[in-house]
């Protein structure tokens, strides 16, 4: 009970806490939308059909405002603070959820227009969201445990989409899908994150780095005890504030970052291939359209929804070895052990869609077939959140400066934003046309991400913002991207520097993830 008592009132703990929360929005746009887009009474009020392009437009213009929100509102964390621009995007999101709401409520002309609206504007502030939160975070960390905080944070993505398909399937089984409410109901309960995220907002630290930058050291000081108590945060703050000397008049924009011929290109590209890497993993459309997949192994729709909602569970369960494994084994490992997982799966789903679909030809039962594609697809489902989802949002928290820290993270969210949109508009029309084939293409982009993320990932494990600022600067000198080939490849391996001197790779695995169990 004591340890308990101690983990809420723990202020790192607050702000994982209220950092897991904000990210579950993202989460629970994805599980509401899944089930919105078959309930007839929507398609009804937004003028349009279950088979309408339209119907794909509606869930992908959302992450155009992601990309438009990370701009804007990383550009505000820098200028005000990031707890101002928290209060924003969370306020925006809020808006935007109320406005999808009253589509169509009560009137039906000019209906489709204010659900575009609305999902623009909800996109707005969960890019904001997805940009700030992860630089906010990883900068009230401890370099060695950054990884499973922001794992900790996407485990409550997970969540978020477990509760918005949830709430999505037993409204439909209760009250059916040509009932108004049971697409309206799973909109507006939405409201309960930003609106109790709002009410609780005061408790939270700024960010000391922060105000380090704009060299308001007093405030930083304060900051810093409040967290981290009156010995350790002086000790912090002589430590940022020496790390700022260095990075003292470096101005960086977005043209710096894109400047094949600047510093911050180089880490700059890793973000950009890290999102467009993970956009190939392909499970973009799984979460989207899982009851689809189903579907194509041969199961009816409802069946199908019920084995969605028992994939996305095991999802959240698979999640907790996300942040028991990411700063224990290291960024590298995790990514490339997804992939190769993800590889694996896709290739047997490939095989049990064709079998399912010859079944009756070759005289083979499909629940032979069926039931090793639905635990191929739950593997495959808890690879990607193992190796692919935080640990993409982590990398650009630790390889940029403060001075570019929020710009990096919001190039991040605005690829990841254009990854997606374009994932979940062509993933129905692949469905269409490829059926099962789809997942041996899913197969063929794993590879290319496994493969890329091998040579030229450098791993920023258990390393300070300032070291891993060492692997670009040396990378830059010898003229060489690869991994291998930088330092004697020393950021292929985490460095775990023990006070015996041990390193890491003599301490034992099992005591790296007991160190993450705490």
């Amino acid at each position: 009970m004591e340890k308990l008592k101690s983990y809420f009132t723990d202020r790192k703990q607050q702000v994982v806490v209220f950092s897991s929360t904000a990210i579950a929005l993202y989460g629970y746009d994805q599980g509401m939308m899944s089930l919105i887009n078959t309930n007839q009474n929507y398609l009804k009020t937004m003028g349009i059909a279950e088979e309408d392009p339209q119907v794909g437009v509606i869930v992908s213009v959302y992450y155009l405002g992601c990309a438009v929100g990370a701009v804007i509102f990383s550009y505000l964390a820098d200028k005000y603070g990031r707890k101002p621009a928290l209060f924003g995007c969370l306020a925006m999101a809020s808006l935007g959820n109320l406005v999808m709401f009253v589509a169509g409520l009560g009137y039906s002309q000019g209906a489709l227009i204010v659900m575009y609206l609305g999902r623009v504007i909800m996109g707005l502030g969960v890019g904001g969201v997805d940009s700030v939160v992860p630089v906010y975070s990883s900068e009230l960390a401890s370099d060695g445990a950054r990884g499973k905080a922001l794992a900790q944070e996407f485990q409550s993505n997970i969540f978020g989409l477990n509760m918005a398909f949830a709430i999505n399937l037993a409204l439909t089984v209760h009250l059916g899908k040509t009932n108004e409410w049971a697409w309206r109901i799973p909109i507006i309960a939405m409201q309960i994150y930003p609106v109790g995220l709002l009410a609780i907002f005061g408790v939270l630290p700024e960010s000391p780095r922060w105000f380090i930058f704009h060299e308001r050291h007093d405030d930083a000081e304060a900051s810093l005890k409040y967290i981290m108590g009156e010995e350790e945060g002086k000790k912090k703050l002589d430590e940022l504030q020496e790390n700022a000397k260095q990075e003292s008049g470096q101005e960086i924009g977005y043209k710096d970052m894109l400047n094949p011929k600047h510093a911050m290109f180089h880490p700059t590209f890793i973000t950009i291939m890290g999102q467009i890497n993970q956009a190939l993993t392909g499970y973009g459309a799984v979460s989207v359209y899982g009851p689809q997949i189903f579907e194509l192994l041969g199961y009816d729709v409802q069946l199908s929804e019920f084995l969605t909602q028992g994939n996305y569970i095991s999802y959240f369960f698979l999640m907790t070895f996300a942040w028991l494994l990411v700063d224990a084994v290291g960024r590298r490992t995790v990514l490339l052990g997804g992939s190769g997982t993800l590889i694996g799966c896709f290739a047997l789903l490939t095989l049990f869609g064709a079998l399912v679909q010859k079944s009756d030809e070759y005289g083979i039962p499909k629940q032979a077939v069926a039931i090793p594609g639905i635990v191929s697809l739950f593997i495959a489902t808890g690879a990607f959140g193992i190796g692919w989802l935080a640990t993409i949002w982590l990398i650009p928290t630790e390889i940029f400066p403060t001075t570019a820290r929020a710009q990096g993270t919001a190039i991040s969210v605005v690829v990841w934003g254009l990854a997606n949109f374009a994932v979940t508009l062509m993933t129905p029309i692949l469905f269409n046309n490829l059926k099962y084939w789809l997942f041996l293409v899913f197969a063929l982009t794993n590879t290319f991400a496994g493969v890329w993320t091998y040579f030229y990932q450098p791993e920023t494990g258990g390393r300070s913002f300032e070291e891993n600022q060492e692997f670009f600067d040396a990378a830059r000198k010898e003229g060489n991207w690869r991994v291998g080939k930088v330092l004697d490849g020393e950021f292929r391996k985490l460095p775990y520097p023990k006070p015996d001197g041990q390193d890491g790779e003599t301490q034992p695995l099992l005591a790296r993830v007991r160190d993450q169990i705490g």
